[in-house]
């Protein structure tokens, strides 16, 4: 089994991690992380549950880490909404220069 130390620092510098994806809104760096914590939770519970490592320390870092999660997911759907918003406003303004085009290309000379 690993160092209960080690678990619990993999876990606390993942959380930092994410802290810095979030407050960055890099969306991408997020979705890496997040593909992060079963692999460094899971031993960590192991650990708990083999008397290891304290639960209230295992709980207050998850819980912490929870929020976390919970944030970045916001903060996707947020910038995914926005991402729409611009999509749907570029392609007005295409549909609106293309109008433009045909209209000035059959006026009369």
């Amino acid at each position: 089994m690993a160092n209960p130390d080690v678990l619990l620092a993999d876990l606390d510098s993942l959380q930092e991690q994410l802290e810095v994806a979030l407050a960055a809104e890099d969306w991408n760096a997020l979705i890496v992380l997040n593909q992060q914590v079963k692999p460094i939770v899971d031993p960590l519970m192991d650990a708990m549950e083999q008397g290891a490592v304290s639960p209230t320390q295992v709980k207050q870092r998850l819980e912490a880490l929870n929020q976390l999660v919970e944030i970045a997911g916001q903060g996707a759907t947020k910038a995914r909404d926005e991402a729409r918003e611009s999509l749907q406003g570029v392609n007005q303004n295409r549909n609106a220069a293309a109008a433009y085009a045909k209209v000035s290309t059959n006026r009369p000379k």
